[in-house]
């Protein structure tokens, strides 16, 4: 709900272009098979706005109507919309507009070619997101609470985890406040190497 930020975080404008739709772009860009867009707040301003983006075949929208409870509804709602037939699912937060395709196909690759079930990135011993979970998890998934998301699933299960070592600390960049947005700007306007 942005309450950071008081207002709609998703579409806030970051080099002309709305946040989510950067993450958007970055999975259409991406090897992912399906794309399931979880919306509650403020979710028919979000469409209109990705309206283009949101006609394309792979993107289906799911409408979480319980987003006040925390980040573990639109987590259940994402895998209510998969089925559960779905081998794997990757989870990205819209407001990490610098997760890019390259990164997606990287962490995909490495979890497809591993015998691990859950797939991180982590840069300076820090893991981030987006996370990729087998099915195998998909029921403890479902019972997740709050805003604790899947958190305590990886930790529960180290040995299943594959870290994924990146060099870019930008990935890990959110958007919560308006100088969380500056700092992101800034970063990108600087174009140094982070």
């Amino acid at each position: 709900m942005s309450t950071r930020l008081g207002r709609s975080k998703q579409l806030l404008k970051l080099k002309d272009k709305p946040l989510l739709e950067w993450v958007v772009d970055a999975c259409l860009d991406s090897l992912l098979d399906r794309i399931v867009l979880v919306l509650g707040h403020d979710a028919e301003p979000i469409m209109k706005t990705l309206a283009p983006k949101l006609a394309e075949t792979r993107v289906q929208i799911a409408f979480n109507p319980e987003y006040r409870e925390g980040m573990s509804r639109s987590l259940q709602t994402g895998l209510s919309a998969i089925g559960p037939r779905t081998p794997s699912v990757m989870f990205l937060l819209g407001d990490q507009p610098m997760i890019d395709a390259g990164l997606i196909d990287l962490l995909l690759k490495k979890f497809w070619a591993s015998k691990k079930t859950i797939c991180a990135p982590v840069f300076q011993g820090t893991r981030g997101n987006p996370v990729v979970f087998s099915r195998h998890f998909f029921d403890q998934l479902r019972q997740t609470e709050h805003d604790i998301g899947a958190r305590h699933i990886i930790q529960n299960h180290p040995d299943q985890v594959l870290a994924v070592e990146i060099d870019r600390r930008i990935y890990f960049l959110d958007v919560d406040t308006e100088d969380d947005l500056k700092t992101l700007e800034a970063a990108l306007n600087a174009r140094v190497p982070d």
